[in-house]
């Protein structure tokens, strides 16, 4: 999967492969259920995806495979050899992020305080709570590693992206193979969204920059939510960083 998140997609992430292909019927579109169905029939559609020549990679992308507990066994019957590519960032502000995203779309959804916690009063956090279960990251990892080793896994920080983007594209490059052509020279930063845009060939059209849902202005967090989510995550945070060899500096 390369995610969001892409050659096999992730959360924030993106997962790849060498051998599938490209269907867009495979795209997940919102809940689970779409992406069950697509992996039920992953393997018949194998044959339906572009041929891919030699010295080429063909790339898939569903930001769900990372955190469906059916992708790694349906994908890795289809092709053990996939490449997985998963972008991650900051489970917090990712969690601020998700529902930021759905407030934009729900503005009369509960406030973030209020479905962060079972219990505020003991302090529990709602595990349930998909924002919430999508960051814990080692235990998604875990998941994945009964089917793929390390060596075929790549996770990419959502992070650097933003900051050194030709950095991280450096290593997407070398995880594949591939020559390193993409550097800074292919990137300005917008001040206006916060993110780096994509220059396209010389004699194109203008610039590839995020489209007007990303880089929404979060809404104001209680810090002591803030604080309470950073201190859950750490213990997480630390045996993602162990099992991937990477420390992403959330705890910082």
């Amino acid at each position: 999967m390369i995610s969001s998140t892409h050659l096999l997609c992730c959360p924030s992430a993106v997962i790849s492969s060498r051998i599938t292909g490209r269907d867009r019927n495979l795209r997940a579109t919102s809940g689970q259920v779409s992406v069950l169905k697509a992996l039920e029939s992953c393997g018949k559609r194998e044959d339906l995806m572009p041929k891919t020549l030699e010295g080429q990679i063909t790339m898939e992308k569903t930001p769900s495979y990372f955190v469906t507990r059916e992708a790694p066994a349906r994908i890795y019957a289809m092709s053990r050899d996939t490449k997985l590519i998963v972008v991650v960032r900051d489970p917090v502000t990712r969690a601020i992020s998700d529902y930021t995203q759905t407030l934009s779309k729900k503005p009369d959804i509960p406030t973030f305080e209020s479905l962060t916690f079972k219990n505020r009063t003991t302090g529990l956090i709602d595990t349930s709570w998909s924002a919430i279960q999508i960051g814990i990251y080692a235990k998604h990892l875990d998941n994945w590693l009964q089917f793929f080793p390390m060596s075929q896994i790549l996770f990419v920080s959502g992070e650097r992206l933003i900051s050194d983007p030709a950095g991280e594209l450096g290593r997407v490059q070398d995880f594949l193979g591939l020559k390193r052509i993409i550097t800074d020279k292919h990137f300005y930063f917008n001040q206006t969204k916060g993110f780096p845009c994509l220059k396209k060939a010389e004699g194109s059209s203008k610039p590839h920059c995020l489209g007007k849902t990303k880089g929404r202005t979060h809404p104001n967090i209680d810090p002591e939510v803030v604080q309470r989510l950073r201190d859950f995550y750490r213990p997480f945070n630390m045996k993602f960083y162990q099992m991937t060899g990477r420390k992403f500096g959330w705890d910082d």
